[in-house]
């Protein structure tokens, strides 16, 4: 068995995680590179012959790219103990298999990575996390205004830009990471200069930006607009390596443990720039921070966590990713707090979990009333989603008596090596 099917296998495996209290927690955690990043940027590697990835997060979403990339042609070398993959070799088929792609939302970005690639691509709507309705529309709307002609059957998108595709001038209706990821990548196989307004700032969308520059492409952005100049591409970098970004919200996650029972607790390897909201808000509830450097931060345990309010927005407001981990620690603050959801609308399915372990909450529309109790007690689970998941691990870290956390493989798909990094610092847990 070659390493990539073994690893997507050994992680398959398990279904659930056992969590027991954890009293504190103190030392230190290295994070790993960003999930969303990484995604877009092994779409990107179909842009070029050879390019090799470092700071790269071997989890289940990344490891199904990867799968992707090897159907489509391309040759896959892995070094999970260097934190490195290498893609390089040509494309032989543009086809996103189903299978593949209903596993996980970030396989809509091959749509993009083929387009810029070689002008086509038949894929299926994405899979993911059942967190709402989050449609393809826009991406489909770009492609149409380049002149791309769009086919559907059997489950599948097939789409084929034309040989003179238009100069992209385009604005989005809503702001979108995914579609403007794609846009991005659809764009650096037309040359020429074009523009995107109403754009997506996340830093993994930047990262991708900045990758582009490096491969060769001119990326100015102005407030929400991106205008992009693409030469001929002979003249494009075809080799090169490329380091992810750390992953913000598995950062954000740890600082929200830490504020529980930090004694205290070391994050390294973050960057602070891309968690200001995060920092702000723990700050509000009553968590001290300690901002060593750009790169590493000191957290203490809460003497008494507050209830504050909370409202999920495109970047750099409060992500929306980071709303379920805010709901396990507010569940057990002094006070009320208010937590609105302003980017998924069906985002609040972690709720009905936390309060089988004795939390107070109240769910109306896109609105969740959290009132403090003094305690949570452990309980069987069920993970919802990916964000949710690391929600339920807090609760249970926190709560008195073991918590069972079912349908982990959620928690697998966006969190490397969680349950060891947890172990390193004291706690009890194990996947099943």
């Amino acid at each position: 068995m070659e390493v990539l099917d073994y690893l997507i296998d050994s992680y398959g495996r398990f279904k659930r995680l056992l969590v027991k209290p954890c009293g504190g927690v103190k030392g230190e955690v290295s994070i790993s590179g960003a999930k969303n990043s990484a995604l877009p940027l092994l779409a990107a590697s179909l842009l070029v012959e050879d390019l090799t990835l470092e700071n790269f997060p071997f989890l289940l979403d990344t490891l199904y790219a990867l799968k992707i990339l090897k159907l489509l042609g391309k040759e896959v070398e892995l070094f999970p103990d260097r934190k490195r993959v290498r893609i390089h070799g040509g494309i032989t088929s543009t086809r996103v298999p189903l299978e593949l792609a209903s596993l996980f939302r970030g396989s809509i970005l091959f749509l993009g990575g083929l387009l810029g690639a070689v002008g086509r691509a038949t894929v299926s709507p994405p899979g993911g996390c059942p967190i709402g309705s989050r449609p393809i529309d826009q991406h489909l709307k770009f492609v149409e205004h380049l002149g791309g002609e769009i086919g559907f059957e059997g489950g599948y998108i097939s789409v084929n830009l034309r040989a003179r595709a238009k100069r992209g001038d385009f604005t989005f209706d809503l702001i979108t990471v995914t579609g403007t990821e794609n846009a991005l990548l659809t764009l650096a196989g037309i040359e020429g200069e074009h523009t995107l307004r109403n754009v997506a700032l996340e830093p993994e969308v930047l990262d991708l930006v900045n990758f582009l520059r490096e491969v060769g492409i001119n990326v100015e952005t102005y407030g929400r607009t991106m205008k992009i100049e693409v030469p001929p591409k002979g003249k494009l970098k075809r080799r090169l390596t490329y380091r992810v970004i750390p992953d913000r919200i598995e950062a954000g996650t740890f600082l929200v443990l830490g504020g529980l029972l930090g004694e205290p607790l070391r994050v390294k390897n973050l960057n602070t720039d891309h968690l200001r909201v995060v920092i702000e808000k723990l700050t509000q509830s009553g968590v001290r921070v300690n901002v060593l450097s750009p790169s590493e931060v000191e957290v203490f345990r809460a003497e008494a966590l507050r209830g504050i309010d909370i409202e999920t927005a495109p970047y750099p407001g409060f992500p929306t990713d980071m709303q379920a981990q805010f709901m396990a620690m507010l569940s057990v603050a002094r006070g009320d707090s208010i937590i609105v959801e302003r980017i998924f609308e069906n985002r609040f399915k972690h709720a009905y979990e936390l309060r089988k372990m004795g939390a107070n909450i109240a769910v109306e529309g896109n609105t969740a009333l959290v009132r403090g109790v003094e305690g949570l007690k452990g309980a069987r689970l069920k993970a919802t989603d990916l964000r949710a998941s690391a929600s339920l691990v807090i609760a249970g870290l926190i709560a008195k008596g073991e918590t069972v956390i079912e349908n982990i493989g959620h928690l697998l798909r966006g969190y490397e090596g969680m349950d060891k990094k947890l172990r390193g610092l004291g706690c009890e847990v194990e996947l099943v």
